[in-house]
């Protein structure tokens, strides 16, 4: 097992009208081990739907390769093994839930002693009961089919899954469960991509995140390493068991933090790191302050959103060609 390796990868696309071409990826190189979680993470136009596309082998680069196990992406032996949901979902929306997944099943030329009961526990896995299994998915909200598409990914235990904006229309008691079944994926040994614009739940589920703008991967964040930048942080204590303003000073001063403001319900600091982060903790308490919730007031990922661009290497690459278009992404 190699995972993915991807090598210098260029992709451009025609003007139309225009006239020239848009570089929609420009020479990206990075490599996802096997049983990694990566997020890919970028603004709108950034070429995230493009690369997906790539690694997926439904697109073809200009220069550059994309290999998988040592093999072409679009080997039939990879596909066996690819599970992919993508964010714009196109079904039979005349079939039933529970048909739709029987006749996937059996397009993946699964045991066919075993369709009935595969089907049955893919809709369990994703919180779709008998009603909805019976329901032509014409008649589905976006969350519904958001678990039906990832239902039908995860059939025959795929050991590749590649994640388009997962949890887009999902609601909250369906976020929690998508984040527990991509937890148990990768407990599993599951190599995934995740793009999505819920940078929390890339935080929670991905063990290194890509940063792509202008077609370009600009940083890798490895998450479980620990943040190692300033951010900003709030306390909030037992209501009526708060400090003085000196004690909670003087607790910033002895962790080296800086306290930014305080109310009665609790305080805002800025810490330099994560070990920052713990000695402000244990500082408050030493101090008597009984801790209550101590949480980050921005996602660590928003900062690569909030950095200068790198200079570009090549035109503007938003525009993208009819049916890969970057959407919300």
């Amino acid at each position: 097992m190699t995972g993915i390796r991807v090598e210098n990868l260029s992709k451009s696309y025609r003007r139309g009208r225009l006239g020239g071409t848009v570089k929609a990826l420009d020479g990206v190189s990075l490599e996802v081990a096997p049983g990694e979680a990566l997020g890919i993470i970028g603004p709108n136009g950034a070429g995230k739907t493009t690369f997906l596309g790539c690694l997926l082998g439904f697109l073809t680069p200009d220069s550059g390769r994309v290999t998988i196990d040592g093999h072409e992406p679009d080997d039939l032996t990879i596909r066996a093994r690819t599970g992919y949901l993508p964010e714009r979902l196109v079904m039979d929306r005349w079939m039933s839930g529970r048909r739709f997944l029987r006749y996937h099943h059996a397009l993946a030329q699964l045991p066919e002693a075993q369709r009935e009961s595969d089907a049955e526990a893919a809709l369990a896995r994703v919180g779709l009961d008998a009603d909805a299994a019976a329901r032509p998915i014409r008649k589905y909200s976006r969350g519904m089919l958001q678990r039906i598409g990832l239902a039908q990914a995860l059939l025959g235990a795929p050991r590749y899954v590649f994640l388009d904006e997962p949890a887009s229309g999902v609601d909250p008691a369906g976020v929690v469960l998508f984040r527990r079944l991509l937890g148990e994926l990768n407990l599993q040994g599951v190599t995934m991509v995740l793009n999505s614009h819920h940078l929390d739940q890339v935080e929670r589920v991905c063990d290194r995140v890509a940063f792509v703008r202008g077609g370009r991967v600009e940083a890798i964040e490895t998450i479980a390493a620990g943040a190692q930048h300033a951010r900003g942080v709030r306390v909030r204590w037992v209501t009526g068991r708060g400090a003085a303003a000196e004690a909670l000073g003087a607790a910033a001063q002895r962790a080296g933090a800086t306290l930014v403001n305080h109310d009665g319900a609790g305080a805002s600091y800025t810490v330099a790191d994560d070990a920052g982060a713990a000695r402000l903790v244990a500082e408050l308490v030493r101090a008597g302050v009984e801790v209550a919730e101590f949480t980050a007031e921005e996602s660590r990922l928003e900062r690569l959103f909030m950095e200068p661009e790198a200079p570009p290497r090549a035109p503007d690459s938003a525009y993208m060609p009819p049916g890969m278009a970057e959407g919300g992404q």
